[in-house]
């Protein structure tokens, strides 16, 4: 698939994330479901050789064998219909080696918004499981991704890089204990009980002793059921008006494509916090105009910082050193493996000349061809040489048993 070798030099890497981009453009570029499948369908078109896609509320990056990483940026704009310019003017793209070292970090949480958070390694391979099922992934994909999580629990296992608890949902917990008097008796509305939803409720109730929660997800038997465990109350979605008249505090951790809460669904001038998790915003960012109204969102929340992150950035030299000698064994292996395609290739080369010019015999022959994928084998380790292998390989072959 494509005219150009599936080696480490043609795996590109072209992404957006926090870092470059708030937490709106980002949205924009987000691949949903059936983008992903989308794209997978449609890579061999462009053509992409191997290619998965990690998409979360802080980046989305295409990771492929391509010949060069604007076959991974059209394919993923094709898709979302939007626009390769905006795109290239908040993106980052690697190449190679530093394409790899980036997966690794990312991996390794190194380049989350909070440090150390290991959540992103379920993130890696659910992104792998689906492009595995659309058939995208070959053996250089397959390769590295089993290197990376080897070495993403590595570093979980032998350093403190992922020790505390620090996620957005503790970071909301943290931000109320210090914004919110009394929290505990305050009215609290949780408006979606996905993953996040879940672990902020709990966090309310097991570190803040918060008793008084409303939960409202768009599956009303989800919320039932976080209800019960929680000792919350669980409302339908046609109860959403109502409950934010009640409450003090509301977090939506929900998944809509547009806002959920607008402005004058809440402008009555009282005291209210408003905490938005979702990407894209599902809380109308007007709504921090309003008097009384305190809003914050992922991007906000995450810059927060405290004692855990401290002691986790002294980890991260440990956790690099753990990352350049599994980045050493990986690209160990892409030498390994583009030694091995050259000589399959030459054996393939030697055995047409002798079937063409009948050289030698078959056993002569084959006894010949060894012995020169041999000599090149041992050639290509100690001198790593380029040039003409076939030509050389042809003279070697020739010229064995002649002093």
């Amino acid at each position: 698939m494509g005219d150009y070798p599936k080696d480490l030099q043609h795996f590109f890497l072209a992404g957006i994330s926090y870092k470059k981009s708030d937490a709106a453009t980002r949205s924009r570029f987000a691949i949903q479901a059936d983008q992903y499948q989308s794209m997978l369908q449609l890579a061999a078109q462009f053509p992409i050789a191997e290619i998965f896609v990690l998409s979360t509320c802080n980046r989305t990056e295409i990771y492929g064998i391509a010949r060069d990483a604007d076959q991974l940026i059209n394919l993923a704009c094709k898709v979302n219909g939007e626009s390769t310019e905006l795109f290239k003017s908040i993106s980052y793209i690697h190449r190679g080696k530093e394409a790899v070292s980036h997966l690794f970090e990312v991996a390794a949480g190194l380049d989350s918004q909070i440090l150390g958070d290991y959540e992103i390694v379920g993130q890696i391979k659910a992104a792998i499981r689906v492009a595995k099922e659309a058939q995208r992934v070959g053996p250089f994909i397959e390769r590295l991704y089993n290197q990376v999580l080897a070495t993403s629990k590595l570093i979980k296992n032998n350093t403190e890089l992922s020790a505390g608890t620090v996620s957005v949902a503790f970071a909301t917990t943290q931000y109320l204990r210090e914004q919110v008097p009394a929290i505990a008796s305050k009215k609290i509305l949780l408006l979606g009980t996905g993953k996040i939803g879940r672990n902020t409720g709990k966090n309310l109730v097991d570190y803040l002793g918060c008793k008084h929660i409303t939960l409202i997800n768009r599956t009303e038997e989800k919320a039932l059921s976080l209800a019960t465990e929680l000792g919350a109350i669980a409302r339908p979605v046609e109860a959403l008006n109502d409950c934010l008249r009640e409450a003090d505090i509301v977090i939506v951790a929900a998944n809509s494509p547009e806002a959920l809460i607008l402005p004058e669904m809440v402008n009555d001038g009282r005291q209210q916090w408003f905490i938005d998790l979702s990407i894209p915003n599902n809380i109308h960012p007007d709504t921090a105009l309003l008097a009384g109204k305190q809003l914050l969102n992922v991007d906000e929340l995450s810059k927060r910082k405290d004692a855990t992150l401290q002691k986790r950035m002294q980890e991260v030299p440990k956790a690099r050193l753990i990352i350049s000698e599994q980045m050493t064994e990986f690209t160990d292996w892409c030498q390994m493996r583009k030694q091995m395609i050259v000589l399959g290739q030459v054996k393939r080369k030697l055995e047409e000349y002798n079937s063409t010019t009948t050289f030698a015999s078959h056993e002569d022959a084959a006894f010949r061809i060894q012995k020169v994928l041999n000599n090149m084998a041992a050639k290509m380790r100690v001198q790593n040489q380029r040039g003409c292998q076939y030509l050389e390989a042809i003279n070697d072959f020739i010229g064995f048993g002649v002093n």
